[in-house]
């Protein structure tokens, strides 16, 4: 059914505007939002689009630097870089006023560094202050000394250190990408100076201004009650994870001389700035409100410049708007902990209020979902723009089709588990299932078709019998719907491989059909049911142009253009995607090919300069032989124990590995990645009292966290026997 008062916004985080967009923001973020988007309005429902760049913080200081600039010049120039790689992807930004019109919504890809945003952020800082939600004050941070005494206190991801949850090493300042645990710079171990390692590093006091998180931990635990049923795993364990440490008051101002300037009298907070995580996630609701004032107002909604509560706050009567938020996962408490957490604290404090996770009419609305994707990973990797490990989406799109790229990333989207981008299944999956399933199918419909005589109009019409289809109708129907269910879950893998599905009915009713074999022959009724099917088939392959469009658009735009469709595609709601009863229409143009093959050899000739990061994902389950002789304080560096294996599961993403979890010590556990499959059964390593390193530094295999290395023996010829003890001794033992 289409819902076409129903008021829903998509909102994108917000990219720093301090390097080029790489396929791991695409495919965490970027692509999963205009999907949304698009879908929605194919559904016929009123959808407002809101994102940005995010110019502040410490991320565009450090590359400045750097890069020996100014910070304007950084975000000025990738700001310009991000928008013009979102529209080349084929990402909705360009249009902020809706084709249907200005009631419908829009889309506004905006800036931190606008001035409306800019006295916003303020409003809402100062709105909270008043409602006795920010508290000052005294607390500790990093300060380096320079050698020619520069005191000089440091933001958090200014410092780098061993992370006081995980002990991993290069931790930033504020969180660890390792474990994804959050903290204040002053909790880290071995700190340093990201800028001058060599400078002396000492802990200051500081003034600052603190959002009382603990106030709200009652109306967020609620808040993720209510959510259990909606948000993916991987939400609702994080947020749980938060929750249950118990909510601490956390800063939102910082020393640094980028970014917002508080809404102050005084001297002493000249030289703050607005914390980032703050003012960013703030970033959607001033974006809606810039767009009403920009757009809404100027041409003409009912509204004018308040048209943004239309998305925003709760009717008095009628179904609330939805908010869908899309993101990777290391952005996930910002968005169901602080995001929400800052919404109750400026409704309780426009209503003067209690804090409240069940906003009343005139509220802002809390978050439908949270729809955070885990990591695309590169070739078994973590993409990595300060390591140069990526793949850059304007170098791929100077080369390569989008759409290839948005079936590939999104038929691969790491939405439940960590997926991997790699150039071979790439080629694989763009041949064998966009062109071998899809492109092929379309193509053989629209040539078959020119061959017969058309005198200005579709040859199908006089054999386009729809009663010769029922079945096939029935089955059609009940994919599109399965698709919308998957999508109403932005489960976008699911839908797309069910309308996938739509283009192998097609194939196989080509093929039993054969309209290849009646083209030049006489009437017969063979001929006719089998131009029947050809017909059909033509309506499918409309059906696939609009179910699609939210994926692949620019393919469909050109299948639609290839079918002589008067109507505007964009305005086709999926409810109509099977429309059995609209005319067939013709254009006279010789069809092309939607999609030309690709050739790997090709590809990996011209992308062998992602070779040079490999080394730091490569990792040896095995000790070479050979080699130098090592010292005896080297080898008592490594620390072996026993443990015993409690469960071996196949690895989600590598064809070789078993995730096996070891007791380590009595009521602890461990995970560890082994290269044992096709040597062993999972049951027949499970119970063994094996022997591990347990001080490895911990690294993601293929997407899986492991911690440590499973000894094994080899013999070079193929035959490898898991170290294993001869008799029972307690988990955690040392070997010696």
């Amino acid at each position: 059914m289409v819902v076409g008062m129903s008021y829903v916004s998509i909102f994108m985080a917000w990219p720093y505007a301090n390097g080029p967009l790489h396929l791991g923001h695409v495919a965490g973020n970027c692509l999963p939002a205009d999907i949304q988007y698009r879908y929605e309005r194919a559904r016929g429902r009123r959808v407002l689009m809101c994102s940005g760049s995010d110019e502040h913080g410490t991320p565009i200081t450090l590359t400045a630097e750097e890069m020996g600039v100014d910070p304007q010049e950084v975000v000025d120039t990738y700001h310009s870089n991000i928008s013009k790689s979102l529209a080349d992807l084929g990402c909705s930004w360009i249009n902020p006023v809706d084709p249907r019109g200005i009631e419908f919504g829009g889309a506004l890809y905006n800036r931190t560094s606008d001035p409306m945003h800019k006295e916003l952020v303020q409003e809402v800082f100062s709105s909270l202050l008043e409602a006795n939600f920010l508290e000052r004050k005294t607390m500790q941070q990093y300060c380096s000394i320079g050698s020619e005494g520069r005191i000089r206190f440091l933001p958090d991801r200014y410092v780098e250190g061993d992370c006081p949850v995980c002990n991993a090493n290069g931790a930033r300042g504020d969180q660890c990408d390792s474990c994804g645990a959050t903290y204040e710079a002053h909790e880290l171990a071995n700190p340093r100076s990201k800028l001058d390692p060599d400078a002396e590093i000492e802990v200051r006091d500081t003034d600052h201004f603190f959002l009382l998180l603990d106030k709200f931990q009652e109306s967020l635990e609620a808040h993720a009650s209510d959510r259990q049923d909606v948000w993916k795993p991987n939400v609702r364990a994080m947020s749980k994870n938060w929750l249950d440490m118990g909510l601490r008051p956390r800063a939102v101002t910082r020393d640094i001389d980028w970014g917002i300037t508080l809404p102050l009298d005084g001297a002493e907070w000249e030289s703050k700035r607005v914390y980032v995580w703050f003012e960013a996630v703030q970033g959607y609701y001033t974006c809606a409100r810039i767009w009403a004032q920009r757009y809404a107002a100027e041409v003409g909604h009912p509204d004018g410049a308040y048209a943004w509560e239309r998305w925003w706050k709760i009717p008095e009567e009628g179904p609330p708007p939805r908010h869908i938020y899309f993101m990777g996962k290391d952005n996930i408490p910002f968005h169901t902990i602080i995001w929400p957490a800052i919404i109750m604290g400026m409704n309780a404090s426009e209503d003067d209020i209690g804090i409240s996770h069940e906003p009343s009419p005139g509220n802002l609305v809390l978050e439908d979902n949270v729809s955070a994707n885990e990591f695309l990973m590169l070739q078994g990797g973590q993409f990595s723009t300060s390591r140069r490990h990526a793949v850059w989406l304007p170098s791929y799109l100077e080369q390569y089709d989008p759409d290839a790229l948005r079936y590939y990333l999104s038929i691969n989207m790491p939405e439940i588990h960590d997926t991997d981008f790699r150039w071979d299944e790439y080629v694989d999956r763009v041949n064998n299932e966009l062109i071998g399933t899809y492109g092929n199918f379309v193509h053989r419909v629209m040539t078959l078709t020119h061959r017969l005589p058309a005198n200005g109009s579709n040859p199908l019409a006089n054999y386009d019998d729809i009663s010769d289809h029922s079945n096939l109708i029935g089955e059609v129907g009940s994919l599109m719907t399965n698709a919308i269910e998957s999508m109403e879950r932005q489960r976008f893998k699911e839908a797309l491989r069910t309308i996938m599905g739509i283009a192998q009915l097609g194939n196989a009713l080509l093929q039993e059909a054969a309209p290849w074999k009646f083209i030049g022959s006489e009437d017969s009724k063979e001929r006719s049911s089998s131009l029947s099917s050809l017909a059909m088939s033509w309506r499918l392959c409309k059906c696939l142009a609009v179910a699609l469009r939210p994926f692949i658009p620019f393919s469909s735009d050109r299948l639609w253009g290839m079918m002589g469709e008067i109507s505007n595609i964009d305005e086709v709601l999926w409810d109509d995607a099977l429309d059995i009863t609209s005319p067939l229409f013709w254009n006279p143009e010789t069809p092309s090919p939607l999609f030309s093959r690709l050739d790997l050899e090709e590809i990996l000739s011209k992308e062998s300069s992602l070779a040079e990061d490999r080394k730091d994902n490569d990792v040896k389950t095995r000790p070479e032989t050979g080699g130098d002789y090592i010292q005896y304080d080297d080898f008592s560096k490594v620390q072996m124990r026993t443990g015993k294996v409690i469960s071996v599961e196949d690895h989600p993403n590598a064809d070789q590995l078993y995730v096996i979890t070891v007791e380590d010590e009595p009521g602890s556990s461990r995970t560890l990645c082994a290269g044992l499959k096709g040597m062993y059964e999972a049951s027949d390593l499970e119970g063994l009292n094996v022997v591990f390193v347990a001080n490895l530094e911990p690294r993601k295999l293929r997407g899986i966290l492991s911690e440590g290395m499973l000894l094994a023996a080899d013999d070079g010829d193929g035959n490898v026997r898991v170290l294993t003890l001869d008799g029972d001794i307690r988990s955690g033992s040392v070997v010696r």
